[in-house]
């Protein structure tokens, strides 16, 4: 089964007294692109993520979020020393400014200073965040367990559309191939006349050579070996839909390919309704161009 390079998942979860949510989503891209938004102090764990990413993707532009809170209630409290410092100095200050113009202040009572905010904080700096990374690493595997699931959800679809344009590709095809028939005796023809008025307008001109030349044009407006090329390229993209894995690039280059084959059909056609075709297969092969670029 092929796979998108668009998807999206996302998971929460909690370890008091922690919460945390994740977001991984991905775009199109020609390679893969990984930008992770985790906190620095969890050590090991953008590590880890990045290489089960590695394990599970070939290309996307990826993005990981994990927005991590924790809660007040039950949470470690910790002096600021360089806070609880200054509100001193200014309480200090304070005190002998108003000693100076005779006024006394009542006493300051610690319970008033620790309720200044910034001296007394909610902190995390002498927990070990250990049991917090590994909880965080085990949940990795759902969560990109569910965003290859909707990458392949969104892979089986692309599939469907690409099958479905290969059928036609494969109609106009062989429609192709039926006009080009139809039209060789019209191309003999118009090459006859062609021959007979170089001949008639020429003095000496060698007839043998100018039939070598009139053969030759015959040649260049034979589309044989385009038709056999598009039905090789037809085969080779069903291969490797059904082949499945990361065969975007494969894909992309068939594409190009297919649009080569129909450029040059176009231009020897000699034929309104040859170049009719030829331009409907340029649009659907545009259109398949389009959906190759969001297989992975």
């Amino acid at each position: 089964m092929i796979r998108s390079m668009t998807g999206f998942a996302s998971a929460r979860g909690e370890l008091a007294p922690f919460s945390w949510s994740w977001e991984l989503r991905s775009v199109n891209a020609k390679g893969l692109d990984l930008r992770l938004r985790v906190p620095e102090w969890l050590e090991g764990l953008e590590t880890a993520i990045r290489a089960d990413l590695g394990k599970a993707l070939t290309r996307g532009s990826v993005t990981l979020s994990l927005r991590l809170s924790r809660g007040e209630e039950g949470a470690a409290l910790s002096l600021n020393p360089a806070a609880l410092a200054a509100v001193l100095e200014a309480l200090s200050e304070v005190e002998d400014q108003a000693m100076a113009r005779g006024m006394t202040l009542a006493p300051s009572r610690a319970a008033d200073l620790l309720a200044l905010r910034g001296v007394l904080e909610a902190g995390g700096g002498g927990d070990d965040p250990a049991p917090l990374v590994k909880r965080l690493k085990a949940e990795l595997g759902p969560l990109i367990a569910a965003f290859l699931q909707m990458r392949e959800t969104e892979g089986k679809a692309l599939a469907e559309i690409l099958q479905n344009n290969l059928t036609r590709v494969a109609e106009l095809t062989a429609q192709a191939a039926d006009l080009a028939e139809a039209r060789k005796p019209l191309v003999a023809e118009t090459l006859r006349a062609n021959l007979a008025r170089v001949l008639g307008n020429s003095d000496g001109a060698d007839p043998d050579r100018v039939a070598q030349e009139l053969a030759l044009l015959a040649v260049k407006a034979d589309v044989t070996e385009e038709l056999d090329r598009l039905h090789a390229h037809i085969k080779a993209a069903r291969d490797l839909l059904s082949q499945g894995g990361a065969v975007g690039r494969k894909l992309d280059f068939l594409m190009q390919e297919f649009n080569r084959e129909a450029n040059t059909l176009c231009s020897k056609s000699q034929n309104a309704d040859l170049t009719g075709v030829g331009l409907e297969l340029k649009a659907v092969i545009d259109q398949m161009r389009e959906q190759v670029q969001n297989v992975e």
